[in-house]
């Protein structure tokens, strides 16, 4: 099974990776296109490196979101997570069944993150 790790606001995609409410952590068989167990869970504060450690704990190998800052991207890619940015469609399970069907659409990663003068995105 893979693991699918996506930032929710109020059970809908949150357009910031590092301050959501919670991520809905999605057990998917690519073989079947199939989304078994899924999970709501939240995370810890954001600290820097916080989230992208909790998520390498618990399995997660890919991560759809709307926007992300380039730190937590790289530190989610060194651990071997796919890192997705760009998504708007706001159902965690579509945007999974697009992924397994190979049609999810990505836009621009929308979070504009400057790491010396914080984010210019969405909460």
């Amino acid at each position: 099974m893979l693991k699918i790790a996506i930032p929710l606001a109020n059970r809908q995609l949150c357009m910031h990776f590092g301050h959501c409410q919670e991520f809905a952590v999605v057990e998917a068989d690519e073989n079947a296109g199939t989304i078994g167990k899924i999970e709501y869970l939240t995370p810890p504060p954001h600290e820097p490196g916080v989230i992208p450690k909790w998520i390498a704990g618990l399995g997660v190998k890919v991560v759809i979101t709307g926007g992300m800052g380039e730190m937590a991207r790289r530190m989610l890619t060194d651990q071997g997570i796919q890192v997705l940015p760009g998504a708007s469609e706001p159902s965690p399970e579509k945007l999974v069944r697009n992924f397994l069907k190979g049609e999810l659409v990505l836009g621009d990663n929308v979070c504009g993150h400057d790491e010396q003068h914080g984010h210019n995105c969405g909460k």
